[in-house]
């Protein structure tokens, strides 16, 4: 791999820990555990929060350079949708409960906010961006029989 294509790579290890039941970690050591049961997000949630956070890492990191804000929610909601016995998503909307304190660095950021929400979906946001474009999947399969590996 070149050093332009290693400086670009972006990647996360997925390891079962039971049925049902994954722990996901990127190279800094961070993880989440998801999955199917009580008390985990679903991978359809994993994807929602992805998109709700992409989105707000755009419009924070700007607005906070003005105002810390008072609250900041965000709510993905999308639609199950099954065709012809394939699952999707479809109808995935993000919808921004902002606030900020009344002063003049709160209206600066308040007045920041429905323009950064509109260059994130439209330039910046990576993960709305990528679902939008509908880039391929490829996947490899290694099966072994016998004892795990590492």
């Amino acid at each position: 791999m070149s050093e332009n294509e290693e400086s670009t790579l972006r990647s996360v290890e997925l390891t079962r820990t039971a049925t049902g039941r994954y722990t996901v970690r990127n190279d800094a050591g961070a993880e989440i555990e998801f999955g199917q049961g009580e008390g985990l997000l679903s991978p359809v949630e994993l994807l929602l929060a992805a998109i709700a956070g992409c989105s707000s890492i755009d419009v924070d990191t700007v607005t906070a350079r003005s105002a810390e804000p008072s609250s900041f929610r965000v709510a993905a909601t999308g639609h199950k949708v099954v065709e012809d016995g394939a699952n999707r998503m479809d109808g995935l909307h993000l919808s921004f409960d902002v606030a900020f304190p009344d002063t003049a660095e709160g209206r600066k950021a308040a007045g920041l906010v429905e323009r950064l929400v509109d260059l994130s979906h439209e330039k910046y946001c990576t993960v709305s961006r990528t679902v939008e474009r509908g880039t391929a999947v490829s996947s490899e399969v290694h099966v072994a029989l016998g004892a795990a590996e590492g």
